[in-house]
C-alpha cells in the first residue's frame, strides 16, 4: 500500500527454496545468521548451498553464524575451522554462541584471536557479547580494556551495548564504573534502570538502589516486572515498609503483569518487614500459588517464632497438592533449631529421608545446625560424615556447630582437614572459623591464619578484617589489630569493627584510647549499640576512669537510652562502687528499670560494699540477693566478710548458721593452667 513489500516469513520463503537464485538464498541465509534461531531451517539452507555449489567463503561464514546462533556447537566449530578466510560475521556468531552456551572463557579466546589477526574489526555486534563474557567471569580489568577498545574504535554505544557494559561493571562489583556508563547514556531504557537497581542491591548498596528506583519513577520511565522484582527485595532488606507499600501501590496502578513472581516478591517483602497480616492478605488473594508462595508464607511464621502456624500452613500446602521443597523443609528445620525442638526436628529428618531429599545441601546444612543447637553434636558430625565432602556449606555448618558446643580445638582441626581435602573456602567459612582462633588467643596461630587469609585473597573483606582484629586483640597484639583497623575505609567501619577495637584496648587497660575511639565512632555517624557501650564501660573499669565512664553512661541515657541493658547498669554500679561512690551507685540503681529482679547489679553493689566495708548498703544488697538467689553461697560469704571486717563476728556466725540450716556448702576453689 505504501509502495514497500515486507519480507516473506522464512517458512513461506523456504517453500520456494529450490527455485531461488543465489542472491535470494544468500538473503535467507543472512536472516538465519542474524535473527532467526531455527536449526531445521539452517540445515535446509545448508543442503541448498551444497547442491547448488554455493560454498564460497561468504556463504560458509553465514552458515557458521547461523549454526552458532542455533547453539549447535559441533557444526558451528567444524564450519568455522574449515573457513578459508575467517570473517567478522563468523567470529561474531562463534563469540555469541560460546557466551550463550556458558563458555565465556572460550568466547574471550575467540575475541583475542580475532583482535590479534587484524583481518577483522570488531563491531557493535561483537562487543556486547565480549563485554558479557568479561562480566560472567568477573574480569574487571579485562572488561575495562574492552571498554577502552570500544571508545577508541569509534563504535557507537547503543542501548544494547550500554546495557552490557552496565551489567559487566555490576557483576564485577564496580558500581562507580557502572554509574559512569549510566550517566553517559543519552537514552536510558528500562533495562538500564533495572540493571542499576539490581546491581546496586547485589553489591551491598540497597539504599542507592532505592534512590535510583525513585529517580526512575520520577523521570517518567515505565516500569516492568523486572523493575518490581529488583526493587521489592531491596525494600525487604532495608525493612522499609513505606517504600514497599509505595511499590505495591505502583504495581496496582500500572500495567505491570501480576505474575506469580510479582506476588511472591510482595509476600517476601512484607514478611521481611515484619507485616505478617499484609503478607497473608497478598497470599490469600492469589488465585494460583506455587511452592515459592507457600514457602514464603511459611517463612513468615518461622521468623515470628510461630511453630504451630508454620506446621499448620505446611499441612495445608500438602493437602492442596503442593509438595514442600528442600527450601521449605530447611526453613522448618531452622525453626526447630532456633526453638531447640529436637523431637520435631527428628520427625522432619525422617520425612526428608522418606521423600529422598535428605541429601540436598540445604537440608543437610539445616540438619547439622539443628543437632548442634540441640546439644546433639554427635548426630551433627555423623550426618556430616555422610555428606558430599567437596561441598563447602556442610563444612561451614559443622565448623559453626563446633563453636556452639565449645569445641574450639576440633573446629581448627576440621579446618585443617578441609584444606587437605581441597574444599573451596568462602566468606561463611571464615565467619565460622575466625572466632575459634580468637578464643584460642594464640598469637603464633593468629599470624599463620592472617597469612593464609592474605594468600587466599579474602583480606579485602571488611568482616574478615574485623575477625582478624578480634584475634589479634585477644592475643594481646593491639598494634596489629589497629593496623588492620586502619586498612578499613571510614565507610567500611561498621559498629562491629568499632566494638572490636574498643573492646581490645579496654581489656588490656588502655581505657583512654578506648574512650577516644568511642568518641571518634560517634563523630563518624556510627550509632553505638549495647555491645559497644559494654566494651567502653569495661575499659573505664579496667583503667579506673570513673568520671569518664559515668559521663559516657549519662551520654547514653540522654541520646541512646534504648540501647541500655542491665549489664550496663551493672558495669557503672561496679565502676562507681569500686571508687567508693556507693551512694551514687545506689542512686543509679534506683533509676534502673527492673532493678528489683536483677541479681547481677545487686551483686556488683555487694562486691563494692565488701571492698569499702559498707555494712548499711551491704545489708540492703544482701537481703535482695538472698531472695533472688537463695542457693548462691557466694552472697552469704561476701556479707559475712563485711561483718567480719568491721568486727561484727556474731552476725557473721549467724550467716554461717543460716547457710547450714538451708543446706548450702561453699564450693571449693580451683585453678587451671594450659601448657602450649
Amino acid at each position: 500500500m505504501n509502495g514497500q513489500c515486507s519480507p516473506l516469513p522464512l517458512s513461506r520463503a523456504l517453500n520456494h527454496l529450490f527455485s531461488t537464485t543465489a542472491a535470494q538464498c544468500e538473503s535467507l541465509l543472512f536472516r538465519c545468521a542474524t535473527t532467526n534461531k531455527s536449526l531445521v531451517t539452517t540445515k535446509k539452507l545448508h543442503a541448498r548451498c551444497i547442491t547448488s555449489e554455493l560454498l564460497s567463503n561468504h556463504f560458509l561464514s553465514l552458515l557458521t553464524s547461523a549454526y552458532a546462533l542455533c547453539g549447535h556447537v559441533p557444526y558451528a566449530c567444524k564450519l568455522f575451522d574449515e573457513l578459508p578466510k575467517r570473517t567478522v560475521v563468523a567470529y561474531n556468531g562463534m563469540i555469541q554462541m560460546y557466551v550463550s552456551s556458558g563458555f565465556p572463557r572460550m568466547a574471550l579466546e575467540m575475541f583475542e584471536e580475532m583482535h590479534v589477526s587484524g583481518s577483522c574489526l570488531a563491531d557493535h555486534y561483537t562487543y556486547p557479547f565480549v563485554v558479557r563474557a568479561c562480566g560472567d567471569l568477573a574480569l574487571l580489568d579485562l572488561g575495562k580494556m574492552v571498554h577502552g577498545l570500544i571508545v577508541r574504535s569509534g563504535v557507537g554505544v547503543n542501548a544494547f551495548l550500554g546495557n552490557s557494559l552496565l551489567a559487566m561493571y555490576m557483576n564485577c562489583g564496580d558500581r562507580q564504573g557502572a554509574e559512569g556508563v549510566f550517566s553517559d547514556m543519552e537514552e536510558k531504557s528500562v533495562v538500564a534502570w533495572n540493571t542499576m537497581i539490581s546491581g546496586n542491591f547485589r553489591n551491598g548498596s540497597a539504599k542507592d538502589a532505592l534512590m535510583i528506583f525513585r529517580r526512575m519513577v520520577g523521570s517518567g520511565v515505565g516500569i516492568d516486572s523486572a523493575t518490581i522484582l529488583s526493587i521489592l527485595p531491596t525494600c525487604g532488606y532495608l525493612k522499609d515498609l513505606k517504600a514497599g507499600k509505595e511499590v505495591h501501590k505502583l504495581v496496582e496502578e500500572s500495567n505491570v503483569v501480576w505474575s506469580l513472581a510479582v506476588h511472591n516478591a510482595l509476600i517476601d517483602m512484607y514478611v521481611k518487614c515484619g507485616r505478617m497480616d499484609e503478607a497473608r492478605g497478598v497470599f490469600d488473594g492469589m488465585k494460583k500459588k506455587d511452592v515459592v508462595s507457600w514457602t514464603s508464607m511459611i517463612n513468615s511464621y518461622v521468623l515470628s517464632g510461630d511453630a504451630v502456624g508454620a506446621l499448620e500452613l505446611c499441612r495445608l500446602m500438602i493437602s492442596k497438592g503442593v509438595k514442600p521443597s528442600e527450601i521449605t523443609l530447611a526453613l522448618l528445620l531452622t525453626m526447630c533449631g532456633n526453638s531447640y525442638n529436637l523431637r520435631l526436628g527428628k520427625c522432619l529428618h525422617s520425612w526428608a529421608i522418606r521423600h529422598f531429599i535428605v541429601n540436598d545441601v540445604n537440608v543437610e546444612t539445616s540438619l547439622i545446625d539443628l543437632y548442634a543447637k540441640c546439644n546433639s553434636f554427635h548426630l551433627s558430625f555423623r550426618l556430616f560424615s555422610k555428606t558430599c565432602r567437596n561441598r563447602t556449606v556442610p563444612w561451614n555448618a559443622v565448623l559453626s556447630g563446633c563453636l556452639l558446643n565449645n569445641l574450639v580445638t576440633e573446629a581448627v582441626e576440621l579446618f585443617k582437614q578441609m584444606l587437605l581435602e581441597g574444599v573451596k573456602l568462602d566468606d561463611a567459612t571464615w565467619k565460622s572459623l575466625l572466632p575459634a582462633y580468637a578464643i584460642q588467643a594464640n598469637l603464633h596461630q593468629a599470624m599463620n591464619i592472617h597469612c593464609y587469609v592474605i594468600r587466599s585473597g579474602f583480606i579485602r573483606k571488611p568482616d574478615i578484617i574485623t575477625g582478624l582484629m578480634d584475634i589479634y586483640s585477644k592475643s594481646g597484639n593491639l598494634l596489629y589489630a589497629h593496623k588492620l583497623f586502619d586498612t578499613l575505609s571510614w565507610k567500611c567501619r561498621d559498629i562491629v569493627s568499632w566494638s572490636v577495637i574498643i573492646a581490645g584496648y579496654g581489656k588490656h587497660g588502655h581505657g583512654d584510647v578506648a574512650i577516644s575511639l568511642f568518641k571518634q565512632m560517634v563523630q563518624s555517624g556510627v550509632k553505638p549499640n549495647e555491645v559497644t557501650l559494654t566494651s567502653v564501660l569495661h575499659a573505664c573499669g579496667h583503667a579506673g576512669l570513673v568520671d569518664e565512664g559515668f559521663d559516657l553512661f549519662i551520654f547514653m541515657q540522654k541520646n541512646h537510652k534504648q540501647c541500655l541493658r542491665s549489664e550496663h547498669y551493672t558495669c557503672i554500679v561496679d565502676l562507681l562502687g569500686r571508687a567508693n561512690r556507693l551512694d551514687k551507685a545506689y542512686e543509679v540503681m534506683k533509676n534502673m528499670p527492673g532493678c528489683d529482679s536483677c541479681p547481677a547489679v545487686w551483686g556488683a553493689l555487694l562486691g563494692s560494699c565488701v571492698i569499702h566495708e559498707n555494712v548499711e548498703l551491704g545489708e540492703v544488697a544482701a537481703k535482695k540477693l538472698f531472695k533472688l538467689e537463695p542457693a548462691n553461697t557466694g552472697n552469704y560469704v561476701l556479707m559475712g566478710n563485711i561483718y567480719s571486717a568491721v568486727g561484727r563476728f556474731d552476725d557473721a556466725e549467724k550467716l554461717r548458721l543460716m547457710m547450714d540450716d538451708i543446706g548450702l556448702v561453699k564450693a571449693p576453689a580451683s585453678s587451671l593452667i594450659q601448657l602450649r
